[in-house]
């Protein structure tokens, strides 16, 4: 268990259900959480062959489509329809925060892996997470429903001149350290793998997977109309694999690199996926042994990091931006504490 307080380790990473908050409200949240994220898969399930026109956000190979926006849309409207006082955060509509929140906040990526989706590639999917109180009667906290409170939601929309500089992770970390938040549900829907994996705090992490039949004897087990629950895989395992991923920006990905070498003794290999969501979906299911990323985005990380908790798995989410994602058997003290100043 790692000591490190920038660095801390979950057992679960996940909240554990409270006397106050009755498991029909997370599991509403749940079917809100597969809802969405089902409504945002079909958009890009409506990808043909061939590459996909992209433009580019910051850099090379940092791209977003028309059906980013699209599925981000569909997901919003399943959202809004269901918890209309529910703030959203997405990556490419930014924050949007109704004029009575409720003190739940949903985090969603459209199209986790553009990249893939854009050359063809088939790990890609729509992310849908929310995280609000433990406690259902203190959704709005005298912390969170104040007009200076409201006043700093407003100003988290990206590009308002009152924009923060990066405490929120800070915020939800030490409300999960106090047991009074946390990651609630959550669901990653891959439409080109045909699999769903969804997760509720307590309720353990699950797989539905349309590709295999019943009676198959497949590593994950399910079928297409029966979900199979995760459990991780076996650390003892040989030939362990880790996943990662790099970022765009050269002097970022040199320190990706260094720390991904510093990381790979007890591993026999190392896998670049392309979302991190599945990355860690994909830990949860045991396909993968471990995942390290360094500078994600919530969006990238909140569904599949509650999948991987609810899977019983060791769970690290940044408390700065940047910061280290991580999930499964791997040594969190290994991870460096920050990228150097360039």
């Amino acid at each position: 268990m790692s000591t490190n307080p920038k660095h801390k380790q979950s057992a679960r990473g996940a909240a554990e259900p409270s006397e106050g908050q009755e498991p029909s409200l997370r599991r509403q949240l749940l079917a809100v959480a597969r809802e969405a994220a089902a409504a945002g898969a079909a958009v890009l399930a409506e990808r043909g062959r061939g590459r996909v026109a992209a433009d580019t956000k910051s850099a090379a190979g940092d791209w977003v489509t028309d059906f980013d926006r699209r599925a981000e849309m569909a997901v919003r409207d399943v959202i809004a329809a269901a918890r209309p006082n529910d703030a959203i955060t997405g990556e490419e509509y930014g924050r949007t925060v109704p004029a009575d929140p409720s003190g739940y906040r949903w985090s969603i990526d459209p199209l986790d892996g553009t990249a893939n989706f854009v050359r063809g590639i088939v790990y890609y999917c729509t992310s849908v997470a929310v995280f609000g109180p433990l406690d259902e009667s203190a959704a709005a906290t005298p912390a969170r429903n104040t007009p200076d409170a409201a006043a700093a939601d407003a100003a988290a929309v990206p590009g308002h001149p009152a924009a923060p500089t990066g405490s929120s992770l800070a915020a939800d970390a030490a409300a999960m350290d106090a047991g009074t938040h946390g990651w609630l549900a959550a669901a990653v829907n891959a439409p080109a793998l045909g699999t769903e994996y969804y997760a509720a705090a307590g309720d353990g992490a699950w797989l539905v997977d349309s590709t295999l039949h019943v009676g198959s004897d497949a590593r994950r087990g399910g079928s297409a109309t029966r979900a199979q629950r995760l459990s991780g895989g076996d650390k003892e395992e040989a030939g362990r694999l880790l996943a990662t991923g790099f970022g765009y920006d050269a002097d970022r990905r040199q320190f990706q690199v260094g720390a991904l070498l510093g990381l790979m003794p007890g591993f026999a290999n190392v896998r670049r996926i392309g979302s991190a969501a599945l990355d860690l979906c994909l830990v949860a299911d045991g396909t993968l042994d471990a995942y390290a990323e360094y500078g994600t985005q919530e969006f990238d990380w909140a569904a599949g990091a509650l999948v991987a908790a609810e899977a019983g798995l060791p769970v690290l989410r940044p408390r700065t931006d940047p910061g280290w994602q991580a999930a499964g058997h791997l040594d969190f003290d290994a991870l460096p504490k920050e990228q150097p100043a360039s």
